[in-house]
Parts: structure tokens; C-alpha cells; sequence
């Protein structure tokens, strides 16, 4: 079989076996077949010449090319994770990714904005969503659930009417790795999310049905919906996001993630437990959660700075 063939093979196997979600399996393929063509360049058409040396001078021609330290080791696992499983299919006869090595990430601390700022900022979509406009008043549900909820994007437009549980104030959301969790939400998401759901959906449905070619019918079970009735997408809301913190001080991404990560660490700033808050973000590993921590050190060290007559 070509390496080409190979690679699909592979992601089938990641997709179906170890429930990859469809972002990390496209990422993986982007990766491997650019591989895959480096490979070819260089007459390599069949498992046995995917050797050490030629996954390092891969990873080294992208390091030349000004790739980000993020991106070179992306593309190392990608590669890893790829010639472990040709080695436990016995198409080759070792793993050469055990022993490849990738540039350490660097890890920056996420953007946070403050709990004044984010509480002035959903005031102002409230303000506007008073005005009756259906899509206001969906805009203003979004942001209050990703903030009171933490989730993902992914999890906030994946989520469906039977995922919303208003009389606990929770909702199940599906994140990486196909894993189900169940979060909570608090009375201001509540307000909103029942306005939604009560006023502003049925009405953003009914104008849907008035104009052709709408999707209204394929979302019906969806939560947010966009203004012809489909289900709403991800750049959508991060289009939102981003221009409700635009205002907002604060260097780094300002898409929905500030959200999830200003969520997190209010939570610990307000004495959460660590492993409650893993678990309400959903990650798999406690160290993902722990560099909240260092962002409440942060800002702990900045009032220092500011507020203490010795600092």
C-alpha cells in the first residue's frame, strides 16, 4: 500500500478507534501529507524508509521556513503518533518516532479579562438585547453561557434542545475525545438562555421559514441558530466574542476562548478546587488546568505592584 494510503488508513483508525475529533484529525492531515510529499522528494514511496533521519530533516526544513514552535511540535506528534501505529500494524520494523524530538511549546499565559470588565461588557449586550431583536437577545445567551459555563465553542454550537436541562441549570456538552460532561450554569445565563429560547428562537425560526432555501429544518434540534434557522457556526460566535472584548484591555486572542479561560480563573481566584475546575473545563490532564494557576499568580503579582507603597 502507498503511504498515502497508509495515511488515510491511520486516520480512519484515530477518528473511529480513539474518537479524535474532525479538527485534530484534519490537523493530522495536513501534517502527514506534507510528510508524505517530503518523503516522495526524496524516493521514499513504501513504510520502510520513514527512518529517524528523515522525519528530522522534515521537522527541520519547516523549522527553516519560520514555522512556529507550536506548529513544529504539532507536526512531531503528528508524526509520532503515525509511525507507532505502522510499528503495531508490522509495517515496519521500528518506531523512529520514539525517538524524535520537537522544540518544547512555549507556553503563554491565556488572555483574561477582568470580572469588572466582563460584567460591564455583558451589560451592554443586555441593553441591546432589552430592545426585543431576536438576534440580540441569542447574542447576549451565548456570551453569558460560554462565560458561565466556560465551554468551548465547538461545545456551545454543538449543543442540542434535549442538552439543556433548564430546571438544574446545567447542560451536557460533548468535548475532545467524544467525552460527555455535564456544567452548570448560574441565574444571569438562565435569564438569558430562557429569553432565548422562549422569545427570541421561535421568532429567529418563523422569519427563517419566509425566506427560500433556508436550513431551519435541519437544525430544528439546535440551540443557537442563525438567521436563516441553520445551525449557528463557530465563526460566527467567534466574530461576536471578539468584537464584545474588543473594548476590553488586555493583550492575546479575544475570540470565545478568553471566556473559557477568564471562567477559569475566576473560578480559582474565588477558592474552586483544582480538580473541580479540570473537571468543569473538561480536560484530560490536571496540568492543562494548572496554568490558571500561574495567570491568578499574575494578576495576584500586578495588584502587589500597584497597590502595595513597598512593592
Amino acid at each position: 500500500m502507498t503511504l498515502e494510503g497508509l495515511v488515510d488508513d491511520y486516520l480512519a483508525h484515530v477518528r473511529t478507534e480513539r474518537g479524535y475529533s474532525e479538527h485534530t484529525v484534519a490537523a493530522y492531515r495536513a501534517d502527514l501529507v506534507e510528510l508524505v510529499g517530503f518523503a516522495a522528494e526524496r524516493q521514499v514511496e513504501d513504510p520502510a524508509g520513514v527512518e529517524l533521519a528523515l522525519l528530522r530533516d522534515w521537522l527541520w526544513a519547516a523549522t527553516e521556513r519560520g514555522l512556529a514552535r507550536t506548529s513544529i511540535a504539532r507536526r512531531a506528534a503528528s508524526a509520532r503518533g503515525w509511525t507507532a501505529w505502522l510499528h503495531r500494524r508490522g509495517l515496519i520494523v521500528a518506531d523512529p518516532g520514539v525517538r524524535l524530538k520537537a522544540p518544547r511549546a512555549q507556553r503563554t499565559l491565556p488572555r483574561v479579562a477582568t470580572e469588572r470588565a466582563l460584567a460591564e461588557a455583558l451589560a451592554a449586550l443586555a441593553d441591546r438585547a432589552a430592545g426585543g431583536d431576536p438576534v440580540a437577545v441569542r447574542d447576549a445567551a451565548i456570551a453569558e453561557l460560554l462565560y458561565a459555563s466556560a465551554l468551548r465553542v465547538s461545545e456551545l454550537v454543538g449543543l442540542d434542545l434535549a442538552d439543556v436541562d433548564r430546571r438544574r441549570r446545567t447542560v451536557r456538552v460533548t468535548g475532545k475525545g467524544a467525552k460527555e460532561r455535564v456544567v452548570p450554569y448560574g441565574a444571569p445565563a438562565a435569564r438569558a438562555l430562557d429569553r432565548y429560547l422562549e422569545v427570541a428562537r421561535p421568532a429567529i425560526l418563523a422569519a427563517a421559514v419566509e425566506h427560500p432555501g433556508t436550513a431551519g429544518g435541519a437544525a430544528s434540534d439546535a440551540v443557537f441558530l442563525g438567521v436563516r434557522g441553520g445551525r449557528l457556526g463557530v465563526r460566527s460566535v467567534h466574530r461576536q466574542i471578539a468584537a464584545m472584548l474588543s473594548s476590553i484591555p488586555g493583550a492575546g486572542p479575544s475570540g470565545p476562548h478568553a471566556l473559557r479561560h477568564s471562567a477559569a480563573t475566576h473560578l480559582l481566584d474565588g477558592g474552586a478546587d483544582l480538580r473541580a475546575v479540570q473537571e468543569f473545563l473538561g480536560h484530560a490532564s490536571l496540568g492543562t488546568t494548572q496554568i490558571y494557576t500561574h495567570v491568578s499568580a499574575e494578576r495576584l503579582k500586578q495588584s502587589y505592584r500597584t497597590a502595595h507603597p513597598r512593592a
